[in-house]
């Protein structure tokens, strides 16, 4: 458990870069599929629960949306793609204003990959490890809604994820979630700690893990 998430304050929804926070200090994204439990999934490892906004319409969180952890940190929440019921149009300017920041933000040194347990990797999850990959930055994914199956469905699904990624030239992490169960917590905590200080050590190791 690490305080310091509890911490987590709303900065500013920001349509475009002109309207984000100064590009200094740390950043740590949030990306995942309209219902996936991104906004969830934030909630619960800040321990509050409007932080991020929930709505039963998937595909609410249209602009990025920054959380200030102290004048050093920070979460934003990347607008949620897939099921929104929007314009093609709009679709397309949620999708420049992802590619925008994840280009050109300097700050931002870590993602977290939000995907449902029950549909993991699917064509826009790809798209973000892809990127990742690309753009060597860390990335850490949550298999969310683990409450949804059993125990050993779920324990089946993350070694399956798992294998599909290991081939990966730059390596990841990966683990079960439940904002329902309130179970995997301490692991994204230690994923956060981890992506943070890695900016400042560029030679440590980041190995696959089994959560």
């Amino acid at each position: 458990m690490n305080p310091l998430y509890h911490q987590a304050t709303f900065i500013n929804s920001s349509p475009s870069l002109r309207d984000t926070p100064p590009d200094v200090g740390l950043e740590i994204a949030f990306a995942g599929r309209s219902n996936a439990g991104k906004s969830s999934a934030i909630n619960t490892l800040t321990r509050q629960h409007g932080l991020a906004r929930i709505s039963k319409t998937p595909g609410r969180t249209q602009m990025l949306n920054f959380f200030t952890l102290n004048d050093q940190q920070r979460f934003v929440d990347l607008p949620g793609y897939g099921y929104a019921k929007v314009p093609i149009a709009v679709k397309k300017q949620w999708h420049e204003l992802m590619e925008n920041y994840l280009i050109k933000r300097k700050s931002l040194c870590g993602m977290i990959l939000v995907m449902d347990v029950r549909h993991p990797l699917t064509e826009f999850d790809w798209q973000m490890i892809d990127w990742c990959q690309h753009a060597e930055l860390p990335l850490h994914i949550i298999l969310t809604k683990a409450d949804k199956l059993t125990f050993g469905a779920a324990r089946n699904t993350l070694l399956q994820v798992q294998r599909e990624l290991s081939d990966l030239p730059t390596p990841l992490t990966l683990q079960l979630f439940s904002s329902l169960k309130k179970t995997g917590v301490d692991e994204i905590h230690a994923a956060l700690n981890r992506l943070f200080a890695m900016r400042s050590k560029p030679d440590e190791t980041f190995v696959n893990a089994e959560v």
